[in-house]
């Protein structure tokens, strides 16, 4: 069997046809925006093919016909006898630059402009960023006849990178304030603006300053524009996803499920498909393996300790007990302390579900790949190194838990609390502490792990099931283990496994904030 090549790290259109990789069609999406606002803003998470998604506009805005053969906007375009005209381009990236020294970016604009410069002219080696950009708009349109067409990548990188050094952060600002605001007043020189991001800065003036910039990071009609559908799975990697069920030993249908537990889950619009990750897919083709390849590229460290510093409680997280707005989903504003609106954009929570009477999204952890990742990098911030640094505390707990090990499993988890050197942060009390800590530890172990999990007369703190055990955990504060046995019961929280096979377990922990131990731990066999 010949084996595709799949363009994992491939952004440049041309190259990628060239060299002939592998190219999910989205060309229909572009003919749509050509032939539409002329003006949009989109964002998307890292990694999901923005930057090739503005390779092929620039291919297409330059009349680069012969790259298209085949591709939907090449019948789309078939009766237009204007299609395919070469149009002035002007293409920042900022997507491969360190932009945290001081004065990046300007270095960074004044590189594309040299570049442009060489092509239609200098007028004026004295003017600021902002006229030199102002100039060649006016040079391009007189030299070539057509209006110029401006595609920005990752805009908000220098922004992103900064967020940890506000004064940086700000001075960004500034200088998009003042370069961007020429598209606003030179818009007779312009046929067509696209600019992506992985977030939209409520307050740079890109968005304040045009007006006529459309939005269409939550519209159903591009919710698919990058990323990977269910059906492009299933047209393109047929060949991928049987050598990957061999490899694993898995049905075909298995395996798919399994790629959608680890990669899909992303939506755009409350009722658009789900989207597949596209990096973590490609990587998972090629390796014939599951793992975290998009998580592993990043780790959000400033947002796990802002989660951390402002008390957030992260199980909110699985509970899909996250509401948002759709202004507040949309618009990201650096001084709003809810964190919630940057982890949606940066791709760490998606749409769940939407409540139409009152406009109003419901957000939670895409898939499995990014709920572990996103968990794991929380240890270190609540547990000792010794802990969270390899991870072999998790991997022990788990083997006690499958192995039926009580005693193990009971000292493990009182020597876990013992060990945690608590600081307070914020007067986050320590209440949050230890039942993040569990949260986390219980959550990390797995599928088989349910988190306050709803029964008709309540709701458990954790079940943990394994193929020969069903634990049901119950947690108290400076009460008793008695106490916690007793919820269990009385609330039924057993009664789903009255006809199991296998062994169920009632566990009662108490958790003493004084000594801030686990000074109270009973377990009782159910059947």
């Amino acid at each position: 069997m010949i084996q595709k090549k799949l363009p994992i790290g491939v952004q440049n259109f041309e190259k990628l046809i060239q060299e002939g990789y592998v190219y999910i069609d989205k060309t229909a999406y572009i003919y749509r925006a050509v032939h539409g606002a002329n003006q949009y803003f989109l964002s998307r998470p890292r990694r999901f093919g923005k930057s090739l998604l503005l390779s092929t506009m620039k291919a297409y805005w330059e009349g680069k016909k012969e790259y298209f053969t085949g591709l939907d906007i090449e019948k789309l375009e078939s009766d237009d006898p204007n299609a395919w005209q070469a149009y002035p381009v002007f293409y920042f990236d900022f997507n491969t630059d360190n932009l945290r020294a001081e004065n990046s970016l300007e270095r960074v604009l004044d590189e594309h402009l040299k570049a442009w410069e060489k092509i239609y002219g200098l007028e004026d080696p004295t003017s600021t960023l902002a006229a030199r950009f102002q100039h060649l708009l006016k040079r391009a349109y007189s030299q070539t006849g057509k209006r110029c067409v401006i595609l920005v990548d990752e805009y908000d990188k220098p922004l992103i990178e900064n967020m940890d050094n506000s004064d940086h952060e700000n001075h960004n600002k500034e200088v998009f304030k003042g370069f961007f605001s020429t598209l606003k007043s030179y818009d007779e020189y312009i046929q067509f603006v696209f600019i992506t991001g992985v977030t939209k800065f409520s307050k740079v003036s890109i968005f304040s300053d045009l007006n006529q910039l459309k939005d269409i990071s939550l519209s159903k009609q591009y919710a698919g524009i990058c990323g990977i559908t269910e059906k492009e799975i299933e047209k393109t990697f047929a060949d991928e996803i049987n050598s990957l069920a061999k490899e694993q030993k898995l049905s075909v249908d298995s395996c798919l499920q399994s790629l959608k537990s680890e990669y899909d889950g992303y939506h755009f619009h409350q009722s658009g498909e789900g989207i597949y990750n596209p990096y973590s897919l490609l990587n998972a083709f090629t390796d014939l393996e599951f793992k975290s390849y998009w998580y592993e590229t990043g780790t959000p460290t400033f947002l796990v300790k802002k989660l951390k510093d402002i008390g957030f409680d992260i199980r909110k997280f699985s509970d899909l007990s996250l509401e948002i707005t759709e202004d507040v989903l949309s618009d990201y504003n650096g001084e709003n302390t809810d964190p919630v609106p940057l982890l949606y954009q940066t791709g760490y929570l998606t749409i769940k579900g939407y409540d139409s009477s009152s406009r109003t999204y419901t957000v939670g952890f895409p898939n499995n790949e990014v709920k572990y990742g996103f968990l794991n990098s929380f240890l270190p911030q609540y547990t000792p190194d010794s802990f969270s640094g390899s991870g072999k505390s998790i991997l022990e707990i788990r083997r006690y838990i499958q192995n039926g090990d009580l005693q193990l499993l009971q000292d493990a988890l009182i020597a876990l609390y013992a060990s945690i050197p608590y600081t307070s942060s914020n007067n986050v009390p320590y209440e949050h502490y230890f039942q993040t800590v569990l949260y986390l530890v219980f959550t990390l172990l797995g599928q088989y792990v349910h988190c306050e999990l709803h029964s008709s007369r309540g709701r458990a703190d954790c079940i943990v099931e394994t193929d020969k055990y069903v634990y049901i955990f119950e947690f108290k504060m400076d009460k008793s283990s008695a106490e916690a046995l007793e919820q269990i019961y009385d609330k039924g929280y057993a009664a789903p496994y009255k006809a199991d096979s296998r062994t169920v377990y009632a566990v009662g922990v108490n958790f003493d904030s004084e000594t801030r131990t686990l000074n109270d731990f009973e377990i009782d066999k159910i059947s």
